[in-house]
Order: structure tokens, then sequence, then C-alpha cells
């Protein structure tokens, strides 16, 4: 199964786009893994709240396939430990579905389209975070939860 990352904008931020590239070449050891980046909404300054979702939704839902189970990352989703992560990744996995893919969306979030198309929510925390520091937490976690999948000692228990 071919498992994605879809984010909305650019991570500015050295240190975390060097981690970025360090868990994403770890998960493609364990799993076909592909980042996508949607660019930010222009002229944002002029748009209003929905409208920017909006726009971010029409760009995510071109990326996902009918086929695809998709998972938001957003605050009201179900938390996980790390160990429980790795059996929803599994979980996924046994499914028979083509892909799995998760989405960070912008500031503002999702709209209702998103909302709708999502087959889960997952939270990685009730700790608010910046969008850039997300995805590296999540594709660390990623590799975490494939790590303990395997049985190898990258987490500790």
């Amino acid at each position: 199964m071919k498992t994605k990352l879809i984010y909305v904008g650019k991570t500015g931020k050295s240190f975390l786009t060097e981690g970025e590239k360090e868990y994403t070449k770890r998960v493609k050891r364990y799993t076909p893994f592909e980042t996508i980046e949607l660019p930010d909404v222009k002229n944002a300054k002029k748009r209003t709240e929905q409208e920017i979702k909006s726009i971010e939704a029409e760009a995510i839902l071109k990326k996902i396939k009918p086929s695809d189970h998709v998972v938001l990352l957003d605050e009201k989703g179900a938390e996980y430990t790390s160990v429980q992560f790795a059996s929803y990744i599994q979980k996924q996995f046994n499914s028979g579905s083509q892909g799995l893919v998760f989405v960070i969306g912008g500031p503002y979030g999702f709209s209702n389209e998103v909302y709708q198309r999502a087959n889960d929510q997952l939270a990685l925390s009730k700790l608010t975070f910046s969008h850039q520091m997300v995805r590296m937490f999540f594709i660390e976690q990623l590799y975490r939860g494939l790590t303990i999948l395997k049985n190898e000692p990258y987490h500790h228990q």
C-alpha cells in the first residue's frame, strides 16, 4: 500500500526540513511513501477564512483517489499512543485499500468537503503545534509506528 502525506504550505525552517527529509528517508525503507506539498493560497489576506479553506479543499481533493483511505490530522481527531498508532497503520495496510493518505490542512483547518471525504481523523496531541512542526512530528511517528510493527528497537517500552 502506498502511503502519502499531503500538506498545505512550505516549511520555512531548515531544521524542520532536514528532520522531514531524514524521517521520510527512514519511512521509505518500510513502505512506499510520498509527500505532496500544496502551495499556500495566493492573496490570502484579501480572502475570507472560508474562501481559503475552499481553495485548499479543491487542491487537496484533487490529490486523493476514490480508493484511498483518508486520515485528517485534526485537533478533534482520535488520539493514540505510538503502539496504538502502529496497530492502526497495520489495520489500514491489511484493509485492502490502495492508498493510505494523511492530510495536514492550512492554518484554518479543513472545509466541510474535506471532512466529508475523510475516513478518519487523528490528533497528534492536545497541544497546538505549527503546521510546519506537525509535518516532522507526524513523519517521525509514522516511522516509529513502522518500526514497532517490525519489532525493531527504535521505540522503547
